[in-house]
């Protein structure tokens, strides 16, 4: 029995054709296509043995990006992925190689991962992220522009309690602005998109307010009208700012509940 393991990158519909030619992973390992006949799902894998990538941070966020161009690429040849997590692996058992265990697990969960696909199929995730420049939103304010033009004048310490003054006020309407535009975006783009997901930032700029940072599900001839509504949204609001990034396969909305050869919930990569 052959005794490798199998590092699953993604699922993707079993089409005619080989998605995964000329592809690299990690540590740049070939990656090939394993087809499980019948189900009308395939795994994009590489070979290796039955052991976790594990490393320091540097060598980890490389293996990450190098995982994530992979499935990039496999994305844009297929239209429709269901992208794994970082360090999904299947290993052979006592009984059964890993290519047997991965085909059996896709068998029994065929018409899940199947609709998936094809409610997949033509969409990409965007993630979007608005705020709030603090100094920019009070520009026009009267009160702003008395604060900082009594501080030219003032010792030191009276220019400390000024600052913190301002920065309150500040604050104040960057907050007052977000919450004002939030449901408006919100409902904006809820009407050219089929998902909205609430994401979390990881870097947090105190000189920022958040309107919303989300990951959206966009079909493919949507995507120039979410920069639209966007670049509107900005023009209207000068002190807003925008990052908008992809388009990704649909990390955000791949909800599996359990992945091949483990017990753990599979989620999205990124």
């Amino acid at each position: 029995m052959n005794d490798r393991a199998l590092y699953v990158y993604a699922l993707l519909p079993d089409a005619s054709g080989d998605p995964a030619e000329g592809v690299t992973g990690l540590d740049d390992r070939p990656l090939r296509v394993l087809r499980a006949p019948g189900t009308g799902i395939a795994a994009l894998v590489h070979d290796g043995p039955a052991e976790p990538y594990e490393g320091g941070d540097e060598t980890v966020r490389r293996w990450v990006v190098e995982q994530d161009r992979a499935v990039v690429t496999v994305w844009e040849r297929t239209g429709a992925v269901l992208p794994m997590t970082f360090n999904v692996l299947v290993a052979p058992d006592a009984e059964t190689d890993a290519e047997e265990r991965l085909r059996a697990w896709l068998g029994e969960r065929a018409e899940e991962l199947g609709a998936r696909l094809r409610e997949l199929d033509g969409r990409a995730e965007l993630r979007v992220e608005l705020t709030v420049d603090r100094e920019a939103a009070t520009g026009d304010d009267e009160r702003a522009r008395a604060l900082e033009a009594e501080m030219a004048d003032r010792s030191p310490g009276m220019r400390r309690l000024l600052a913190k003054k301002l920065e309150g006020l500040r604050k104040e309407a960057s907050e007052r602005l977000a919450d004002g535009i939030h449901a408006d975006v919100r409902r904006r783009l809820a009407a050219v998109v089929e998902d909205i997901r609430d994401r979390t930032r990881s870097v947090r700029d105190p000189r920022e307010a958040e309107v919303m940072s989300a990951a959206l599900l966009v079909p493919a001839d949507e995507i120039e009208t979410v920069g639209t509504v966007l670049a509107d949204v900005q023009d209207s609001h000068p002190a807003v700012r925008v990052r908008f990034l992809g388009p990704w396969p649909p990390y955000s909305f791949t909800e599996l509940a359990a992945g091949p050869g483990a017990a753990e919930d599979v989620t999205p990569a990124g």
